[in-house]
């Protein structure tokens, strides 16, 4: 079975990004499968798998808006600024819940933001955990990341796995002796690390802490109400189910003008030729698509589109 298009996993807590991609690969018999936007191995959440031909858009799938859910554990700083690393600092001081909500409007909008150390930014030439598990010291350079909206969801330490109906206002975050934990709705641009923004939160409420569980709700046009478990997968891959769960390979284009084709000029396309129209169509990265297939991503200039990037789904 040829298989080509985009399939959104349900990542488990546990494992890597890069795990789930070789079990998949091995579930399915598929040596070319890539993921778009990696997931720390504790958290959990959407993880869009590119499978065959659309691993030529995962590049789009990258540059997408995140959502995420995430708990923030007061009272305890990090090296690795989430709940499997080693204390480095502790702190007594608990917020209350107004003090939260009095904050928040600090991180929403344009923000620059401290990579965490523990991170795969390359610096020097390696991953800059690497280094830090080396033991050397590691300075990350800022980045500039947007923060679309950022919410505290009244309760003490919601679990982000569980999506209770929330009714009113738990007056648990109300308490004058603050809380040990808040659950965050955010989201926010490719790019940001959520570790960095729990972390700088209790920063600016004059105490320490870290994420302790995180969940990735949304990435791109992916949502969590679509996305499969690894179980659910294996049994689905048995029963050769797999085509229904199967997104479209240009499901991550959704912001690139579509150039419909016909069937010569889809194959024109597929052996590299360039096409020319009598008049003239928008100057801009188009895709062209027969029907709901997509054939090439290119370029278009004046009554030119040239292919860039060619898909076959042999």
């Amino acid at each position: 079975m040829n298989l080509h298009g985009w399939l959104v996993v349900d990542k488990p807590a546990g494992m890597s990004s890069a795990q789930v991609v070789g079990k998949v690969k091995r579930l399915l018999n598929r040596p070319k499968i890539g993921h778009a936007g990696t997931l720390d191995p504790f958290a959990t959440g959407v993880l869009p798998l590119a499978l065959g031909e659309a691993t030529k858009t995962a590049g789009y799938g990258l540059d997408k808006d995140k959502s995420y859910e995430f708990t923030l554990s007061f009272g305890e700083a990090r090296d690795t600024e989430d709940c499997t690393g080693n204390i480095i600092e502790t702190s007594d001081k608990r917020p209350i819940f107004a003090e939260i909500e009095a904050v928040l409007p600090l991180f929403r909008g344009g923000l620059t933001q401290i990579p965490p150390i523990y991170s795969a930014i390359h610096v020097n030439g390696k991953r800059a955990y690497a280094l830090a598990r080396a033991g050397q010291a590691v300075e990350m350079e800022p980045r500039q990341i947007t923060i679309h909206s950022l919410i505290c969801h009244p309760g003490e330490g919601r679990d982000p796995r569980q999506a209770p109906e929330r009714k009113g206002v738990d007056p648990v975050l109300q308490r004058d002796d603050g809380v040990e934990k808040a659950t965050f709705s955010v989201t926010c641009s490719k790019g940001t690390y959520i570790r960095s923004l729990a972390r700088d939160i209790a920063l600016k409420l004059g105490t320490v802490g870290h994420v302790s569980a995180l969940r990735r709700v949304k990435s791109g046009v992916f949502t969590l109400a679509e996305a499969i478990s690894l179980e659910n997968l294996e049994e689905s891959a048995n029963e050769g189910a797999l085509l229904g769960l199967l997104k479209p390979a240009h499901a991550v284009l959704d912001d690139i003008p579509v150039l419909h084709v016909n069937g010569e000029e889809a194959a024109n396309l597929r052996n590299g030729k360039a096409l020319i129209f009598s008049d003239p169509i928008p100057d801009s990265l188009m895709q062209a698509r027969l029907g709901d297939e997509l054939i090439a991503l290119g370029q278009a200039s004046g009554k030119i589109f040239k292919p860039q990037r060619v898909f076959n789904y042999l």
